[in-house]
């Protein structure tokens, strides 16, 4: 059996061990098994049943890592991405007061035009068409919003009716917070394999041992029901019935289109893979993660994308793709430990969510600050989405500066024409807005 999986996934060839990939497997997984308990977090600030998240979180990641490494045999784990979850539930039902159940049905909608443009390689084309500096900008600006709501939800800054936001009164609870950050920063610097992860539980134990956090009944349970959340989506597809939900369709799209774009070659590159700037097998990677994706929806979660916290894997030499599969089966496993969801503040997570912006505002370092016609739109598009409080608002700033700038540089050929058509659909999606 352990030579047939061994010749399966080339470990031989990509000069790996089964051993090694085990290893790096685990480590991927413990990177991003916070997952697990911030999507809840998120997802329950728009009503969604927290332990019906949990298990559709775990389900569907498993299932993302599964294929992508059996499919498409590479290191890489998918899971609920960060930020377009934060968009599911602050911008679309929170800002738009849209119920939770609409917002879902969005998602499947988005994960069938996903998979319908994975089929035809339309999503190539249009990855093509954005410029790498406005990719990278996107990427930067989910990382600022995601570090906002930490920030916020750790109690760090306040709303100040004199200055909009202010800093927060650091007592009680924003201790915990504190101490998260400074764990975790600790441990992201001396590059210990699931800091992320190590520093959550370091803050839950501190919390639990003052008194701040209630200890659970029981750490083991059977996974929590999906009853709340199963198929909620496809009841509610006749929700979708407006221009404005329409436009949220869209947002889900592009927003999970970016980032898994953006992430899957910066590990491609960072493993190896890249050849004549191309990602071999890009075609099985994108399939997994858009069924992926579709299943999220329907179990009841928002969209799955890749994982940058894959690199930690890739870091420890997982190079096939049995460090996905070895990544999946661990969430499965994952899905009995529900009971630990109690201890997991808003506090025990703001600390991830603001290293986790950290890792995501790296890719600004790829923008040309020195052409002012890139500068401009990248800018607003990274400084848009944690001010407006919202993605969708970020990426419109960005996208109809665009064109605009490119032509008054006399750069205006250069501007590929699907990015002049997304120029008009983010004007008549402010003007949704405004009406």
């Amino acid at each position: 059996m352990k030579e047939k999986i061994v010749d399966y996934f080339g470990l031989k060839e990509l000069q790996t061990t089964f051993r090694r990939e085990l290893l790096a497997g685990f480590t991927t997984f413990i990177s991003m098994a916070y997952i697990l308990f911030v999507n809840p977090s998120v997802l329950g600030a728009s009503g969604m049943n927290k332990g019906a998240v949990f298990t559709a979180t775990a389900l569907a990641s498993a299932l993302g890592c599964l294929m992508m490494g059996i499919l498409a045999k590479y290191p890489i784990a998918t899971a609920p991405g960060l930020g377009v979850n934060a968009f599911f539930a602050y911008s679309v039902c929170i800002g738009m007061k849209i119920p939770w159940q609409t917002a879902l049905a969005g998602v499947f909608i988005a994960s069938i035009i996903f998979v319908i443009i994975t089929i035809f390689k339309l999503r190539e084309l249009i990855i093509d068409a954005i410029p790498a500096d406005l990719k990278s900008a996107i990427s930067a600006g989910i990382g600022l919003f995601i570090a906002f709501i930490g920030m916020a939800d750790g109690g760090l800054i306040v709303k100040n009716s004199s200055t909009i936001v202010g800093l927060g009164n650091f007592s009680g609870t924003t201790w915990l917070t504190i101490f998260g950050l400074i764990v975790t920063a600790i441990l992201m610097v001396k590059k210990t394999p699931g800091g992320i992860f190590i520093g959550m539980v370091a803050t839950s134990i501190l919390g639990i041992a003052l008194g701040m956090i209630k200890l659970p009944t029981q750490v083991f349970s059977m996974a929590p029901s999906l009853k709340p959340t199963f198929l909620v989506a496809v009841k509610h597809i006749g929700d979708i019935n407006s221009l404005q939900l329409i436009v949220v369709v869209l947002t889900f799209l592009l927003v999970t289109f970016f980032d898994t774009a953006g992430t899957l070659v910066g590990l491609a590159q960072q493993a190896g893979f890249m050849k004549d700037n191309k990602m071999p097998r890009i075609g099985q990677a994108l399939m997994s993660d858009s069924t992926a994706m579709l299943a999220g929806s329907l179990l009841g979660t928002s969209p799955v994308s890749a994982y940058i916290e894959s690199s930690a894997g890739i870091a420890v030499g997982g190079r096939s793709g049995l460090t996905a599969v070895v990544t999946g089966i661990l969430f499965i496993f994952g899905l009995f430990f529900s009971p630990l969801l109690a201890v997991v503040t808003s506090q025990v997570t703001a600390p991830a969510l603001i290293i986790v912006g950290v890792l995501m505002a790296e890719s600004m370092k790829n923008i040309n600050w020195e052409k002012m016609e890139i500068a401009i739109p990248s800018f607003l598009i990274v400084l848009g989405m944690p001010l407006t409080y919202s993605i969708s608002d970020g990426l419109a700033l960005g996208f109809i500066a665009y064109p605009i700038t490119m032509i008054a540089a006399k750069r205006g050929k250069e501007v590929h024409p699907i990015m002049y058509g997304l120029f008009f659909v983010f004007i008549i999606f402010f003007w949704i807005l405004s009406h």
